[in-house]
């Protein structure tokens, strides 16, 4: 398996528009070629204890970092078409999993890690982002249940009566919703339609003009604290 820095991250133009191209210099001195690429983020959203590596087809792409319970790595810019994504141990050969995605030009996609078990079907969720600008003056938001065994989830300001999103079972997402900025906001995830919190991401300042994923992650049923049902919070960038 390959170590690499080959793959850049992206930063503020893959959220200043949908259209994305790096430019290379052609052989020509004068001459340069605009070349189209994919954005990809990675999150690692599957609930235990070890540390992964990513790969992107035979490509190590968190060198120095191993990837842990919650981690994340920001887009990164790759040639469009089908690559093979997939994982490791920390520092192994062996592939625990992989999968073939098709990356269109000019797309922004955060893929999530969701579990190694081969008897598991849903070891990948990839999305399709919208980085498309927020209306003035706003933030935008969505919400993805990555919690197996939490049941259906919703999403809801602390002080507002109307949920952002209702019932949204494991693996489902909703689309990006316009939200107010703030100094300091809490975020609820509650069971199904019903009032009762089970999860909250408190106290976030949420800026204009940013985009933001909230995630319910973990298992209910786990014994280890730190993998019980919550939520996390990410800005994409």
């Amino acid at each position: 398996m390959k170590n690499s820095s080959k793959f850049k991250t992206i930063f503020k133009t893959f959220v200043a528009a949908i259209a994305l191209s790096v430019v290379f210099a052609a052989c020509s001195k004068d001459r340069i070629e605009p070349q189209q690429v994919a954005g990809l983020s990675v999150i690692m959203a599957f609930p235990d204890t070890m540390s992964l590596d990513f790969i992107i087809d035979q490509t190590r792409v968190n060198d120095r970092n191993p990837l842990k319970y919650n981690s994340k790595i920001d887009y990164l810019n790759l040639f469009p078409g089908t690559r093979r994504l997939g994982v490791t141990k920390r520092n192994g050969n062996k592939l625990l999993m992989s999968e073939n995605f098709n990356l269109q030009s000019g797309v922004g996609y955060s893929v999530f890690v969701l579990d190694t078990l081969s008897t598991n079907t849903k070891k990948f969720l990839l999305t399709e982002d919208d980085l498309s600008a927020p209306e003035a003056d706003k933030a935008k938001v969505r919400f993805i249940n990555l919690s197996k065994d939490g049941g259906a989830l919703s999403l809801g300001i602390q002080g507002k009566e109307t949920n952002l999103f209702t019932s949204k079972a494991f693996y489902e997402y909703t689309t990006f919703a316009a939200v107010d900025p703030g100094e300091s906001v809490t975020f609820n995830i509650k069971e199904g339609t019903t009032a009762t919190v089970k999860a909250t991401v408190p106290n976030v300042k949420i800026e204009k003009g940013k985009i933001y994923t909230i995630y319910a992650k973990g298992i209910q049923t786990a014994t280890i604290d730190s993998l019980k049902l919550g939520a996390a919070i990410y800005t994409h960038k």
